[in-house]
């Protein structure tokens, strides 16, 4: 059953600051599901309406909407998968046949697509936006109690492979969601000691 979400508030309501503990809980013990991992079902078409409400609540300077998304299903994702791995045998590359995997065997994947826009907003902040878009998206998903990993591999950067997804001039994949039920609870993994991380500037 979808989850049940507010109404989308009018432009310019006030929308107050409040202690939500339950969503700095949810994010302390996040972890994204190994595609591999992930089976049927997945998010249904009202979810994935409402996954890409909040995915598009990112931060984005100058109102530009910098990013797009690309849903890949049923047949359609395997006919895709099946285009890469023909490409991936023209070249002789079985490494990168193997790698389609983590794309194959999740039910549904989401890519959202960078596309800077021009504007006297600087490139670097609307790229920065999409993968603020993939956050929200990825742990929207996660909320919802489904499995969703952002993946980046080959397929994401080889210009043949953009050109079968129909990237336009100047688009770039900023992540792969994919989506699913997870066949199994995800391990905990190594985190960096933030402690080290963290500095303070002085005059």
């Amino acid at each position: 059953m979808s989850p049940v979400l507010p109404p989308e508030p009018d432009f310019g309501v006030a929308l107050p600051v409040t202690p939500a503990p339950e969503v700095l809980r949810f994010l302390a013990l996040r972890r994204s599901t190994s595609a591999v991992t992930l089976e049927a079902p997945a998010p249904d078409a009202a979810e994935l309406d409402q996954l890409f409400r909040i995915a598009a609540r990112a931060p984005d300077h100058g109102k530009l909407a910098p990013w797009r998304f690309i849903v890949l299903d049923g047949g359609d994702k395997v006919a895709f998968a099946d285009r890469l791995e023909t490409l991936a045998r023209s070249r002789g590359d079985t490494g990168l046949v193997g790698k389609l995997a983590k794309l194959r065997i999740p039910p549904l994947a989401v890519v959202v697509v960078s596309r800077v826009k021009p504007a006297a907003i600087p490139e670097w902040e609307q790229i920065l936006s999409a993968g603020a878009v993939c956050t929200n998206f990825l742990n929207a998903a996660l909320a919802m109690g489904y499995g969703c990993n952002w993946i980046t591999d080959w397929y994401s950067f080889d210009p043949e492979a953009l050109d079968v997804l129909g990237l336009g001039e100047g688009e770039r994949v900023a992540g792969f969601m994919m989506l699913g039920t997870p066949g199994e609870p995800p391990l905990e993994r190594e985190r960096p000691d933030v402690s080290g991380l963290v500095s303070r500037w002085t005059p």
